[in-house]
Order: C-alpha cells, then sequence, then structure tokens
C-alpha cells in the first residue's frame, strides 16, 4: 500500500508539473503578444534616410488551451501593453535596408481554475525588448528621397530579416507567471511580396530559435524549447501612400518545451486571421488600426488582439 501511495503521489507532482508548464508557456504566449506576429508591408520599399518612430497600444483577451485530460478549466487571461518604437531606414552594399526596435510595457492578469481550486496573478512591468534588421535583396535598390519618387515597380521583391528578442523584461524565478521570458530568441526569415496594381501580395516564412531558461520556476530549473515555425501572409490594397488595408493571416508551429529533462509540453499547432488598416493623419504623420483572432488553436494562448499605433516618419 505505501509503495501504491507513492507512486500515486509520484504521478501527481509529474501531472502538476506538466499543468505549470502549459500555463508557463501560454503567459509566455500573452508576453509576446504585445508585438504581434502579424505585420503586412514588412517589406515595402521606402527610401533611404527616413526615420519612423511610433507609439502602440495593444490588448489581448481571450482563453488559454489545455488537453482536455488536465484538471485545467477556464483560464483567460487579459493584457494590456504600451509598445515604444523607433526605426531607420538606410542603404547596405546598394540595397535597401532597415532597423527597427521595440520596448513594451505590459499589465495584466491571468485567471482559472487547478484541481477545482480558484487561481488569479496579475503582473505589470516591462516585457522582452524586440529588434529587427531587414535587408531588400531585390527589388528596392538603396534610392534616396527624390530619386525614389521616379523609381519604377519591380515584378517582386526579396528580402530577409533577423528578429532578436532580448530578456530585458521583469522576471522572477521564483514566480511562475513573469511578463520577460529569462533567455534569448532569434529568428531569421525570408519574405517576397509580389505588387499587382494597387494590390500586393506578402508571404514571410521564418523560424524562431530560443536560448535555455536557466532559472525557470521552480528552484533554477532549466527550461528548453524547441525551434516555433512561422508563417505569414497578407494581401493589401493600397488607396493611396499611407492609406491602405490588409487581410493577415498567419500559422506557427512546433516549440514544445521541456523542463530539467521531463516530459515535453504539447506540440503548438495554430493559425491566426485579423486585419490592418493604415490612414493618414498628415504628411508626417498616420495611424494604424490592427485586430486578429484565432482560427484554429491546438495549444496554448486563442487570444483576441485589438492594436492602435500612431507614427511620425521624418528625413
Amino acid at each position: 500500500m505505501a509503495i501504491a501511495r507513492f507512486a500515486v503521489a509520484r504521478a501527481a507532482v509529474r501531472v502538476l508539473r506538466t499543468i505549470l508548464l502549459l500555463v508557463a508557456l501560454a503567459v509566455c504566449g500573452v508576453a509576446d503578444s504585445v508585438c504581434q506576429e502579424l505585420e503586412p508591408r514588412s517589406y515595402a520599399p521606402a527610401p533611404v534616410g527616413a526615420n519612423f518612430v511610433g507609439v502602440a497600444y495593444a490588448y489581448s483577451t481571450g482563453d488559454i488551451v489545455f488537453d482536455a485530460a488536465l484538471p485545467v478549466d477556464d483560464v483567460t487571461a487579459r493584457v494590456h501593453g504600451i509598445l515604444l518604437a523607433y526605426g531607420r531606414t538606410f542603404g547596405v552594399f546598394g540595397r535597401q535596408a532597415t532597423a527597427s526596435g521595440a520596448l513594451p510595457y505590459a499589465f495584466g492578469d491571468v485567471a482559472g481554475t487547478v484541481y477545482e481550486q480558484a487561481k488569479k496573478v496579475e503582473r505589470s512591468g516591462l516585457a522582452d525588448f524586440r529588434g529587427r534588421i531587414a535587408v531588400n535583396l531585390y527589388g528596392t535598390p538603396a534610392l534616396a528621397l527624390k530619386d525614389f519618387a521616379q523609381r519604377r515597380r519591380t515584378p517582386f521583391i526579396l528580402g530577409t530579416s533577423l528578429t532578436v528578442s532580448a530578456p530585458v523584461g521583469e522576471y522572477y524565478g521564483d514566480k511562475l507567471i513573469n511578463l520577460g521570458t529569462n533567455r534569448w530568441a532569434f529568428k531569421p526569415e525570408l519574405g517576397v511580396s509580389v505588387p499587382w496594381r494597387k494590390l500586393d501580395f506578402d508571404t514571410y516564412c521564418g523560424v524562431w530559435f530560443f536560448t535555455n531558461n536557466t532559472d525557470f520556476f521552480p528552484a533554477q530549473k532549466t527550461r528548453r524549447q524547441d525551434p516555433l515555425s512561422a508563417v505569414q501572409g497578407h494581401v493589401t490594397y493600397t488607396f493611396r501612400p499611407t492609406l491602405w488595408f490588409a487581410v493577415d493571416g498567419t500559422w506557427y508551429g512546433g516549440g514544445a518545451s521541456t523542463v530539467d529533462g521531463g516530459p515535453p509540453s504539447a506540440r503548438v499547432d495554430n493559425s491566426r486571421y485579423g486585419g490592418t488598416l493604415s490612414l493618414p493623419v498628415t504628411k508626417s504623420q498616420s495611424l494604424k488600426l490592427a485586430y486578429s483572432r484565432g482560427a484554429i488553436v491546438r495549444a496554448g494562448s486563442d487570444f483576441s488582439v485589438y492594436l492602435a499605433a500612431w507614427q511620425l516618419r521624418w528625413f
């Protein structure tokens, strides 16, 4: 009997550890939703020497999906994010390039029931910084503003980029739910844009790679995560410069995680869809409104994301 009780206790601990890991993974998704991964016109032509500064507000709300066999129910999250961003275009070996960075501040709560016990946590603070450098390999040479206005459209644009997530967000190793991830992440990406009349068809393919988090809850556990593949597609209709509307979609899969070599979490296999509207305010200012939600969510966060951003550009 003692051996049986010990086996049951160990099984319960394993189940609870799996639940905690899944919750942590989902909350990492909450923090990442501040910088949404549905971004049309990422490789759009632009003159070199342009500067961009922006302020964005994002609100994410929705459920966190778990395996039905786990005793976790009614897990929901509400997260607000304020994002400050800066970018600049320049030339690299005669090609158009862009460098940008964004720092989010997030606050919100996660609530649910575990073994029929209601739980709720609230967090506020900095999330992880993201930087990105992109180079258009074909279709958009580095042109000054005067020459850019006289350019000819090319059959397609081929670009590549590297996005880096730096662990500067608020993180405590003795807490399960954090706004930061305490690890680096890197996403190389290849993008193709095909213009046709007033339409642009964009496709981006990238893979996230993660370093280990060696201070994971509890007691300095090591969390490892497999690469996470991501594909985006956008169709944009341009009425005139800075006035355009895009229909957006994305799929991302992989990213199973383990803690100290334990059983892996569920593999992500999710998709999202949404729309983005850009509105001119003045010649140098624009307003962007975006919405996205989960289409198919097998594990992780099933959020609706609302975003409003103001941008100022100058030369």
